[in-house]
């Protein structure tokens, strides 16, 4: 089976997610994992499917096809599985008054100790009693087994303080690949 990895955009409408779904059906394929979102009036999403070997050109060929329907679709194969060195899952929580380089900070401090990002999730929301813009952050991330969560911890209250924002940092199970 051939592993595709598809970007979408196009403005938000009824029956885009069908449409793929379709698309992707039509060849023999399998949906298997997704993330998709409204945001400012377009559909924007990720995905993963996967596809017979020798269908795999036509898919992609006929996802392509549907920029002529409004939806622009990039594919890539992947190599789904791949084994990855043993890394420690944690868990990433921000909440603080809306500025511009929140995001910038953390990500830098991130990459300069090697955590790689695995999900994020952002969103600005009006805080309850004061009406300021809120900022939150959730983040799923691999830190490499030789950084120490106390080592990343510190670093990350810097950061806090600096930006005044509130961080957690949660530990999860331990990923092997």
């Amino acid at each position: 089976m051939a592993s595709l990895v598809l970007t979408l955009i196009g403005p938000d409408r009824p029956g885009l997610v069908e449409m793929i779904a379709q698309t992707i059906a039509d060849h023999g394929g399998n949906w298997l994992e997704s993330r998709m979102s409204r945001l400012a009036g377009q559909f924007a999403g990720i995905l993963r499917a996967e596809v017979p070997e020798d269908r795999a050109p036509d898919l992609e060929a006929a996802l392509r096809e549907l920029a002529d329907r409004g939806l622009r679709v990039v594919v890539e194969q992947s190599q789904a599985g791949t084994a990855t060195d043993a890394r420690r899952a944690l868990s990433l929580e921000l909440v603080g008054t809306d500025r511009p380089g929140i995001i910038r900070e953390i990500s830098q401090a991130l990459a300069a100790r090697g955590v790689n990002v695995d999900e994020l999730h952002t969103e600005c929301s009006t805080a309850p009693m004061s009406g300021e813009a809120l900022f939150k952050a959730t983040a799923r991330l691999h830190a490499p087994p030789d950084l120490t969560d106390q080592e990343l911890g510190e670093e990350l209250e810097k950061i806090s303080a600096d930006m005044m924002v509130h961080i957690e940092l949660t530990r999860e199970e331990r990923l092997t690949g």
